[in-house]
């Protein structure tokens, strides 16, 4: 999908009331875990951002980074993520907390990034993470510098793929400590994407399919 027709779109779409939880629940682990939603969730929850950037390559076309968490023993190993992490005390709001661990994880010069809006803010229970997932864009492709303390590999995949309805499956996945469940996820490169970044997809997807366009 071109490039600026996205992101031309995504800035008229991102002035519209945003669907939620109707959108995230698409993609939610099963059964769904209700301590999710906002009028669940506890009181000392911590908070973060995660960055849901564009960029343009091949024939200017839209991409999307993924990374790849390296296994450890947390909550998230080994999950595809979009780049973010937790809200520092010395940053001034969420969305800087988003630029700041983008350009931390895959190398993305912070300043060269225009936030377009966000998604809305998403419960993790596990880690008890209230996300506040960020959209935005650079004009050139990057230079991407994963930290390979945080960062297996980036996953470069086109928007036309995010949009694929072929991709979005259900199956077994396995979390950390060796549980598993049943979840709907998108299949990208072979990877499973599932849980709290599917979900924010589930909201991303819905709300384009909703545009008039």
């Amino acid at each position: 999908m071109d490039f600026e027709k996205v992101i031309k779109n995504l800035e008229l779409a991102l002035k519209k009331p945003l669907p939620g939880r109707p959108g995230q629940i698409t993609m939610a682990p099963l059964p769904v875990d209700e301590k999710r939603f906002v009028e669940n969730i506890r009181p000392d929850y911590r908070k973060g951002a995660v960055l849901m950037l564009f960029y343009p390559d091949r024939d200017k076309q839209a991409f999307v980074p993924f990374i790849k968490r390296p296994t450890y023993p947390g909550v998230h190993s080994g999950q595809i993520a979009f780049p973010g992490g937790k809200m520092e005390d010395s940053d001034k709001d969420l969305s800087e907390t988003a630029l700041r661990e983008t350009e931390e994880e895959i190398g993305v010069d912070a300043s060269k990034v225009e936030l377009i809006g966000k998604l809305s803010d998403l419960y993790i229970p596990p880690s008890n993470f209230m996300v506040s997932p960020y959209i935005g864009f650079t004009f050139e492709k990057p230079d991407f510098r994963p930290d390979p303390e945080e960062v297996v590999r980036i996953i470069n995949c086109p928007m036309h793929l995010i949009l694929d309805k072929s991709i979005r499956k259900t199956g077994e996945v396995r979390g950390s400590g060796g549980f598993r469940l049943n979840a709907p996820y998108f299949d990208i490169e072979s990877e499973m994407v599932w849980g709290a970044t599917a979900m924010m997809l589930g909201e991303f997807t819905y709300l384009w399919e909703k545009m008039d366009f």
